[in-house]
């Protein structure tokens, strides 16, 4: 079991190939956080926390986890030897919220566990899979045109699910027009990113028309009643993101009935252990998951693959091409998918199963910060 020495902090910049736009906002460039830990026997893991620049996704952002990791979670790690499946738990005690700073730590802690005992991620986390198939997120476009455009793009490319963002004013037609070029048998869903309220429910039901097969997030987070009473409503399957942040809340949605699949982002949720009560407890109930994105770099992509190979994650994730938002990415190899839209999951080598750039990292970083465990105190008798 590997004991954390030292603790290093990373921020830096990564330009997305093109803008990407959402409901709550765009992203030209993305400000990543690394973390990397060590521990006593020179091994170590590097980690991603997905946390945006600005609270609109969840209220966490890269400065406020810099600032968790390093006044209060970092400390309760440095110089233990602890299990990666504790490290949720010892995490979680007195500190609430902060879930994206405790995953970049926790996952981190399970590559470094996979590492020492020469286990690739995916098989630590006993994933079953292989190959895992991918979707691609199309961003809000100016035009339905545009965006039928890059659907059919996408399609020519091998994805196995066409997700497109939306946002009062610019939904009903652009989904249709994709359906339209698209065909019947293409897999099409729909991502609000939590733009819409109950009150727009006799709008969000001419969705059905499209037979998606699922609406994303369409109300807040913390509406599980009015999303229960939206899914009475429509018969696409609604499917929760922000509003799963813990095993608790997955319950609550299956008994109330506010959603039919889940997206578990690892980041959102507090890490892998999280991740993986999640994961079975949906699928005790037969709620199909899948593996959201966040825009990571090649380092949260490796752990993103690796979650997906647990068995219950049946529906394609997020896990587009290292190709798909940046000119170069920062581990060898790059992610790629085959002509059948579907990534290879690492199985033959231990932890993440890709090599970090250190050099390239050091190039693109604009802060660092190391913390390190405290030395024993000698006492002379």
């Amino acid at each position: 079991m590997p004991r954390i020495d030292r603790i290093s902090l990373r921020e830096i910049r990564l330009a997305l190939k093109e803008p990407f736009r959402i409901s709550s906002g765009v992203e030209s460039e993305r400000r990543i956080l690394l973390v990397e830990l060590g521990d006593r026997d020179g091994a170590s893991a590097w980690a991603e926390c997905v946390a945006f620049p600005r609270p609109n996704y969840t209220p966490e952002t890269i400065d406020t986890a810099w600032l968790a990791i390093r006044e209060w979670l970092a400390p309760r790690l440095l110089g233990e030897d602890l299990p990666a499946d504790r490290v949720h738990v010892i995490l979680a005690e007195n500190i609430r919220g902060h879930n994206m700073a405790k995953a970049a730590l926790e996952m981190g802690m399970w590559a470094l566990e996979a590492e020492s005992l020469g286990v690739s991620l995916a098989s630590h986390l006993h994933g079953t899979r292989a190959v895992v198939p991918t979707g691609i997120s199309l961003g809000i476009q100016p035009t339905p045109a545009l965006l039928v455009e890059r659907a059919l793009a996408a399609v020519r490319a091998g994805y196995n699910k066409i997700k497109l963002k939306i946002q009062p004013g610019q939904d009903i037609e652009y989904v249709g027009a994709v359906r339209t070029a698209l065909g019947p048998d293409v897999e099409i869903m729909a991502d609000a990113n939590a733009a819409y309220t109950i009150d727009d429910a006799d709008h969000l039901v001419q969705l059905d028309e499209f037979e998606m097969l699922m609406l994303e997030q369409p109300l807040g987070a913390d509406d599980l009643l009015q999303l229960a009473e939206l899914q009475r409503r429509m018969s696409t399957p609604l499917c929760l993101d922000e509003s799963v942040t813990d095993v608790k809340r997955a319950r609550d949605m299956i008994a109330l009935g506010s959603g039919k699949i889940v997206n578990i982002k690892p980041g959102r949720v507090g890490g892998f252990a999280a991740s993986k009560a999640i994961h079975d407890v949906c699928e005790d109930a037969g709620i199909p998951v899948w593996c959201g994105g966040m825009l990571e770099s090649g380092i949260g992509r490796a752990y993103n693959v690796a979650l997906a190979s647990l068995p219950n994650f049946s529906l394609p994730g997020d896990l587009s091409p290292s190709a798909r938002y940046w000119a170069s990415d920062i581990v060898s190899p790059e992610w790629t998918m085959d002509a059948k839209g579907m990534v290879h999951v690492p199985r033959d080598e231990p932890g993440l199963g890709v090599v970090v750039d250190v050099d390239r990292i050091e190039s693109l970083t604009v802060r660092v910060e190391h913390l390190r465990a405290p030395r024993p105190t000698l006492v002379i008798a």
